[in-house]
């Protein structure tokens, strides 16, 4: 049920350019809606053309919801016209020229912004989208900070801003993070994206993003507390106590269309893809899917589909599009390999309908690099991992899954990928050991008690989101701060809010 006296409440959501990213605001879009605020999504015409159907089946509904785009300015910094993502940039200048482009839509969504009515009462925006700072001082409103971590690595990012002590310690090195409620050993290599101190260029945008993290009136965070209780109450210390978790975002897609269609439109039929899986044994299928910006090189994914072979299970393979794709290809149709694993295999290649997926009762595994929406989607469907993070906070991801939670199992990866120079890293994982990972989580005995952890927490997600539950709460928590922030400002007449 919606909270009541919302028809006042205009939030302005802004998601990053990233499928990680993008996918969960959407999610939250819809949540905010369902609880009578109006909300206005700004972002890119390729994005917005992505969740057009799911928007307006929302609109449709009668919820007050809005899809609006600015033009990204693909041409002007040096990038292929409709170049609008992440997952098509696909090198480091590419990149840095990306994030001109963003800077870049400032002017333009501030002009758009001076038109929105009702007058917005906040701005929900990705930290990455920097020059959202200058934007809520200017025109006097509260900032939330969304981001798509957990708050295990939001509380290790914190922690490791002042902390000196790796300096002295190799690449390769373990070494415990500092502060946390629990032992976690990680390497300076696969903690890089929150230890490297990289180009001045680069540097400037960490900088940014520091800056407008600080003045951030408070954090919406895509977790539940079940989930992570010591890490949500140590980070709400560190935040002042203004941290909603209000995830799994991801369950407020409920018909297998909104399922289907998250994120992208699938490469694959989704009946075709049901249909398949209707076909299979409960909790016999492993699906793998290793995101939609990582790179492998050909010799590591050829790796991956010998040892799903070898598993003798049934499985679903995504393989992404991309520079390697026609590469892959040829080796499919020369090996013969999709020949001989027909019927027990299905290969999807580019977009997959993860969540469609995951939730049927085929599922009994996922093969999956550990991003948080990713990890994420495993529990909602109480499905055990088999993790092989890549880069980012992947690793810190992995940690969650397999050492705290104890619903995974490692393939044992120490080396973080490269995502622009895949074949640096020829081949991390070979067939055996993903077999022996399948067969450990599969298997009648060690996997037993991995896959009751997984049902356990599953049960938890669902439960958190229903009525009652901790982040249903902590969603009209949320609201209930905002509706106090727009009268104070109401009652004092003042032009600006202060430390938004």
């Amino acid at each position: 049920m919606a909270l009541q006296n919302h028809h006042q409440l205009h939030f302005i959501l802004v998601p990053f350019m990233a499928p990680g990213h993008f996918m969960p605001m959407i999610d939250l879009a819809k949540l905010l809606a369902q609880e009578g605020v109006t909300v206005t999504v700004v972002t890119t015409p390729v994005i917005a053309s992505r969740f057009r159907p799911i928007i307006d089946r929302v609109i449709e509904s009668g919820l007050p919801l809005r899809l609006l785009s600015l033009r990204f300015p693909s041409v002007e910094v040096g990038l292929l016209e409709g170049c609008e993502t992440i997952d098509a940039v696909h090198s480091l200048d590419l990149m840095m020229k990306f994030f001109k482009g963003i800077d870049m839509l400032q002017q333009p969504f501030e002009q758009l912004f001076e038109t929105l009515e009702p007058c917005p009462s906040c701005l929900i925006a990705d930290k990455y989208i920097a020059w959202i700072g200058d934007t809520v001082r200017k025109f006097g409103i509260p900032r939330i900070l969304f981001d798509g971590m957990n708050c295990l690595t939001l509380l290790c990012a914190h922690n490791l801003e002042n902390f000196k002590d790796y300096e002295n310690v190799s690449q390769s090195e373990p070494f415990e993070l500092p502060g946390l409620p629990d032992r976690i050993e990680l390497t300076k290599a696969q903690l890089a994206m929150f230890l490297n101190r990289s180009s001045p260029e680069w540097q400037d945008l960490r900088n940014r993003i520091k800056a407008a993290e600080a003045e951030a009136y408070g954090v919406v965070i895509n977790s539940f507390e079940e989930l992570e209780p010591r890490y949500v109450d140590e980070f709400r210390k560190v935040k002042g106590d203004k941290v909603w978790c209000v995830g799994p975002l991801s369950l407020c897609n409920k018909d297998n269309l909104d399922k289907a269609q998250r994120g992208n439109k699938a490469d694959i039929d989704e009946n075709q893809c049901l249909k398949w899986l209707d076909e299979q044994e409960p909790r016999s299928v492993v699906y793998a899917c290793l995101g939609s910006i990582t790179n492998l090189s050909l010799a590591q994914l050829i790796e991956l589909g010998l040892g799903l072979e070898a598993s003798k299970r049934p499985f679903v393979w995504v393989i992404r599009s991309g520079d390697k794709a026609a590469e892959i290809e040829k080796w499919v149709e020369e090996d013969g390999f999709e020949e001989r694993t027909k019927g027990r295999g299905l290969l999807i290649r580019g977009w997959a309908p993860q969540i469609l997926i995951l939730s049927h009762l085929a599922v009994g595994a996922f093969l999956t690099h550990c991003g948080w929406n990713s990890t994420l989607e495993g529990v909602c469907a109480s499905v055990p991992m088999i993790t092989w993070p890549m880069f980012g906070e992947q690793f810190l991801n992995e940690k969650l899954a397999v050492q705290l939670l104890e619903i995974g199992v490692s393939v044992g990866v120490q080396t973080v990928g490269h995502r622009f120079a895949e074949d640096k890293c020829e081949k991390l994982v070979d067939r055996e050991v993903v077999r022996a990972a399948v067969e450990n989580v599969m298997s009648e005995g060690i996997g037993e008690e991995t896959r009751r952890r997984a049902r356990v927490f599953g049960e938890m997600a669902k439960k958190a989101m229903e009525e009652g539950g901790s982040s249903y709460l902590n969603m009209r928590l949320f609201i209930q701060d905002v509706i106090k922030l727009v009268s104070h400002k109401d009652s004092t007449q003042e032009g600006g809010l202060e430390n938004y």
